[in-house]
């Protein structure tokens, strides 16, 4: 099986930080690997012709980015990038 998930966040998607899954907006599994290489293919164009910044790591992490696009916290008093991150896993 083969699974690609789509998070948003403060933080890349390669902290897994606890609670990360909270975050996630869409999972879609594929029992054929070459379906979900096209999938995620799809969605990696999509998100890189929306974003202007990316930044992949481990062959299987995505962040994509725009400065515009932030949120305060209010107990560390500045503000956060927000991050669109593509997860591609084998399961």
């Amino acid at each position: 099986m083969y699974e690609i998930i789509y998070m948003k966040a403060d933080f890349e998607p390669w902290w897994a930080f606890p609670g990360w899954e909270e975050h996630i907006i869409e999972r879609v599994t594929f029992e054929n690997k070459e379906e979900g290489i096209a999938f995620l293919s799809k969605k990696l164009l999509e998100f890189r012709e929306k974003f202007p910044a990316e930044k992949m790591k481990n062959d299987k992490y995505w962040a994509f980015w725009s400065v515009k696009e932030q949120c305060f916290c209010d107990s560390c008093d500045e503000d956060l990038q927000i991050y669109h991150g593509i997860i591609w896993n084998e399961i």
